[in-house]
C-alpha cells in the first residue's frame, strides 16, 4: 500500500484506509497505528477508541482497566530498582495541548512499543496565569475532565476517575507512567495558605523588603486567623483558636483546614474566590512567600524598583519582581512560585544564610507523603523531578550526602520503600560546574540516586560542533557515571519561537538516533513528528511551551487551541522509523553498543557507526553534517563490507530491500542508515 508523504495526503490517507489500519492493531500485527497523524488520533471519538482497546486486549481485561476501582499492574511492576528507566524511550506530553487525559490514550495509539514511557506535564490545579509549573492545590486539574468520555462511561463522572483509568489503559498498552515531583507552589496556593510553616516568608513595603526574619510565617499564621476570626469559616463555627494548634495536622487536619479555609473540594469557584480573599487581606500588610530562585548564589534578594518590573493584577494589586543582589550568570527569580522551606536559617535569616545542618524534617516528611500518595493511588512508574539541578549548598561534601541531601532524593527513597521500581528522571541540564547549581552537576546528580537524567542536546543545532562534542560527552558520562544522561529530542519547554533554529533541519537524525541508540535514554515532547520548520516564529498557537501557561495578551498570549504542524514529509519519516524499530526491536533491545566510529568530544568528525557490542545484527549509521555530503574512507568502507543495506534516509520509501541506488564513496547530508549484519 503505497503511503503519501503530505499533510493533507495523510488526512485522507487515514479517511479512506483507517478500518484496514485499525484491523491491523487489532490483530497485533503491529503495536502501534501507523500512518495516523497524532492530530487525526486525538479526535478519534471515544467509543472507537474504546472498541479499539476492547478488541485489542479483551473485553473483560478491558473492563477491568476501565473501573477505577482496579489497578493495571505496570510492565515494570516486578523490577527490583529503576534500571529500567536508563535506556527507555519516553515521550513528554503537556496535556493542556490535546485537552483531557482521555486524549493521552488516543495520542499513545500512534507510538510504537520502543517508545514505552510517557511523560504527564503537572497534572494538578494552577494559580497564576495557569503555569502548570505553579501548583495552587493538590486537586488533579479540573480542566483534563472528558466531557465525551463521561457521556460514554456515566461511572468515569470526576477527572480524579479519569486520570486513573487513562493510566490503567496505558499499562495495559505498554507504557510506562510518570509524573512531575515540584518543589514549590503557586506563590498564594491552597497549600502555602494552609501551611504557612512549610515555607518561607517576606513582609514587603512598596520597594522595601521590611521583614523577612527566619519565623515570618508565625505571624502570616496569625493574619490568617484574623481573617478568619473577621469572615468565619466555610463549613463549621468550631477551630483552633491559639495557630499552634489550628495548623498541627495532628489536631487540626490538613484535610478540615483546607475545607474550612476554602470550601468544598468540588466547587472550584467557590475555593478561588475564598482564597482571592485571604490573599488581599495578606498581600494587604506586605505578606508574600519568597520567591524560588535558580542558580547560585540563590539567595539575598532585593526589589526590582523597575517600571517594567511591575504587574498590576485583575484586583488592582501591585507586584514587583524580585531580583538577586548579587547576581551570578544564571541567577533567576521566578516571583510567581513559591519554594518550600527545607532547611533552618542562620541568624534568624538577617544575611539569607542557610543552615544546612538543620534540615525542616516535617517538611521533607510531608512533600514525600503527598507525593507518595499520588503514586499509590494512581500507580505512577517514574517521577520527573522538576528543577533537579537546585542544588543550593555552596560546601556540599563530594563524597558523601545524608537522607535529608535534596528533596527529591528523599521523595523518591520514601516511595521505593513499598515501590522499588519507581524511577527518578532529573530536570537538569549538565552545565558546568556553579553554573547552575553549586558544584559539579553530575557529582549532585549522583548523590540524589538519580537514574536519568534530561541534558540539553535538544538546544542544539544538529551537527554544529557542540552537538556533536556534547553528545559524545553525554555518552562518555552513560558509561562512567550512576545516571544515564537522555537523548533529548525536543521538550516542551523548547518548543518556543526562541528555539527554531534547532528543529529547522536534521530531525530525523534526532529520531534516529534516539530510537536506536540503545544503551541510552530518549525523551521527545508531543507534536515533534508534525513540526512545521519555522524560519521565521509562526504564531502562538504552533508552540507546546506557550501552553504551559495562559496568557490572553502579551507576547506569550495563545486564542484557542494548539495548532499541529503540517509537517507530511517529517511525519512520513519519523512514521517509517517506528516501523523500522518496531521491527528490529527484539534484536537490539537495551543492549550496550559498540562504537564503530566514535562521536569526537572536540566537535570534529561528522560520521559516527554503532553495532550492538554482543551479538551484533544490525550497524546504524549518521552523517551528523546537514549541510553537506561527506566523502567516505577506507575505514567507513571495511564497516560496511560484506553487509546488507536495509535501510537509508536518502530513499524512504523502500526499505529491507538490499537497495544499493546510493551515491558512490559518499554520504549524503544528514544521511543515516541500517546495514545488517
Amino acid at each position: 500500500m503505497t503511503t503519501p508523504d503530505s499533510y493533507e495526503g495523510f488526512r485522507q490517507f487515514w479517511a479512506n484506509n483507517q478500518q484496514t489500519a485499525i484491523s491491523s492493531y487489532i490483530a497485533n500485527n503491529q503495536s502501534f497505528i501507523s500512518n495516523l497523524l497524532p492530530e487525526q488520533a486525538v479526535q478519534m471519538p471515544a467509543v472507537q477508541l474504546a472498541y479499539i482497546l476492547e478488541k485489542r486486549f479483551g473485553q473483560s481485561i478491558f473492563f477491568q482497566a476501565l473501573n477505577p476501582e482496579n489497578t493495571i499492574d505496570s510492565p515494570v511492576q516486578e523490577f527490583a530498582d529503576a534500571s529500567w528507566l536508563k535506556t527507555v524511550n519516553m515521550v513528554g506530553i503537556n496535556v493542556r495541548t490535546i485537552n483531557s487525559f482521555w486524549n493521552v490514550v488516543k495520542y499513545a495509539l500512534t507510538l510504537p512499543k520502543t517508545q514505552s514511557s510517557i511523560h504527564l506535564l503537572p497534572i494538578w490545579e494552577c494559580g497564576v496565569v495557569a503555569s502548570l509549573y505553579g501548583i495552587a492545590s493538590w486537586n488533579i486539574n479540573p480542566e483534563f475532565f472528558d466531557n465525551e468520555l463521561a457521556i460514554a462511561f456515566p461511572h468515569l463522572n470526576t477527572v480524579e476517575k479519569q486520570l486513573k483509568v487513562v493510566i490503567n489503559i496505558l499499562h495495559l498498552m505498554g507504557k510506562t507512567v510518570g509524573m512531575d515531583v515540584i518543589p514549590h507552589t503557586d506563590r498564594y496556593s491552597e497549600i502555602a495558605i494552609a501551611n504557612p510553616q512549610l515555607f518561607e516568608w517576606l513582609q514587603r513595603r512598596e520597594f522595601e523588603i521590611t521583614d523577612h526574619s527566619a519565623n515570618l510565617h508565625e505571624k502570616v499564621q496569625e493574619r490568617i486567623l484574623d481573617f478568619i476570626y473577621q469572615r468565619g469559616g466555610t463549613f463549621s463555627e468550631y477551630y483552633p483558636r491559639q495557630k499552634e494548634k489550628f495548623f498541627d495536622n495532628n489536631i487540626f487536619s490538613e484535610e478540615n483546614r483546607l475545607r474550612f479555609l476554602f470550601g468544598e473540594k468540588n466547587n472550584l469557584e467557590g475555593r478561588t474566590k475564598r482564597r482571592n480573599e485571604i490573599i488581599n487581606h495578606l498581600f494587604s500588610e506586605g505578606y508574600e512567600p519568597v520567591p524560588a530562585t535558580m542558580a547560585p548564589p540563590y539567595r539575598g534578594l532585593e526589589v526590582d524598583n523597575r517600571e517594567e518590573a511591575k504587574t498590576v493584577d485583575e484586583d488592582g494589586r501591585v507586584w514587583r519582581d524580585y531580583v538577586i543582589t548579587k547576581p551570578e550568570k544564571m541567577s533567576r527569580v521566578f516571583g510567581p512560585l513559591a519554594r518550600v522551606k527545607l532547611y533552618e536559617s542562620k541568624n534568624d535569616n538577617r544575611d539569607w544564610e542557610i543552615n544546612f545542618t538543620q534540615p525542616r524534617t516535617f517538611v521533607w516528611e510531608y512533600m514525600a507523603q503527598k507525593y507518595g500518595k499520588f503514586v499509590a493511588d494512581y500507580n505512577f512508574d517514574f517521577m520527573r523531578g522538576d528543577m533537579s539541578h537546585v542544588q543550593m549548598n555552596p560546601n556540599v561534601s563530594t563524597s558523601e550526602s545524608d537522607k535529608y541531601y535534596d528533596i527529591h532524593k528523599y521523595i523518591k527513597s520514601t516511595i521505593c520503600q513499598e515501590k522499588p521500581s519507581f524511577g527518578y528522571f532529573a530536570e537538569s541540564f549538565l552545565a558546568p560546574p556553579n553554573t547552575m547549581a553549586y558544584g559539579v552537576e553530575e557529582d549532585h546528580l549522583e548523590h540524589s540516586d538519580t537514574d536519568t537524567t534530561l541534558g540539553d542536546l535538544q538546544s542544539m543545532v544538529v551537527g554544529s560542533e557542540r552537538f556533536v562534542s556534547e553528545f559524545a560527552r553525554y555518552h562518555h558520562l552513560l558509561t562512567t557515571r550512576k545516571f544515564a544522561p537522555n537523548f533529548t529530542i525536543m521538550t516542551a519547554d523548547k518548543d518556543d519561537p526562541r528555539f527554531d533554529e534547532f528543529y529547522l533541519k536534521g530531525n530525523e537524525i534526532r529520531m534516529f538516533m534516539g530510537l536506536f541508540l540503545t544503551d541510552m535514554p530518549s525523551y521527545v515532547g508531543l507534536g515533534f513528528e508534525q513540526r512545521d520548520p519555522h524560519p521565521y516564529p509562526a504564531p502562538n498557537e504552533h508552540y507546546t511551551k506557550l501552553y504551559v501557561f495562559q496568557l490572553s495578551e502579551g507576547e506569550k498570549a495563545t486564542h484557542g487551541k494548539y495548532q499541529w504542524g503540517q509537517n507530511g514529509t517529517l511525519f512520513q519519516n519519523l512514521n517509517i522509523l517506528k516501523i523500522i524499530s518496531e521491527k528490529i526491536n527484539q534484536d537490539i533491545e537495551n543492549q550496550p553498543i559498540e562504537w564503530l566510529i566514535e562521536p569526537k568530544t572536540y566537535g570534529q568528525g561528522k560520521v559516527i557507526a554503532w553495532t550492538q557490542k554482543i551479538n551484533a545484527k544490525y550497524i546504524f549509521i549518521v552523517n551528523l553534517d546537514t549541510d553537506n555530503k561527506v566523502r567516505t574512507d577506507d575505514v567507513f568502507e571495511s564497516i560496511i563490507k560484506g553487509k546488507t543495506l536495509y535501510y537509508s534516509t536518502t530513499d524512504t520509501t523502500r526499505y529491507d530491500n538490499g537497495n544499493t541506488n546510493l551515491t558512490p564513496n559518499f554520504l549524503a547530508k544528514a544521511e543515516c542508515r541500517i546495514y545488517k549484519v
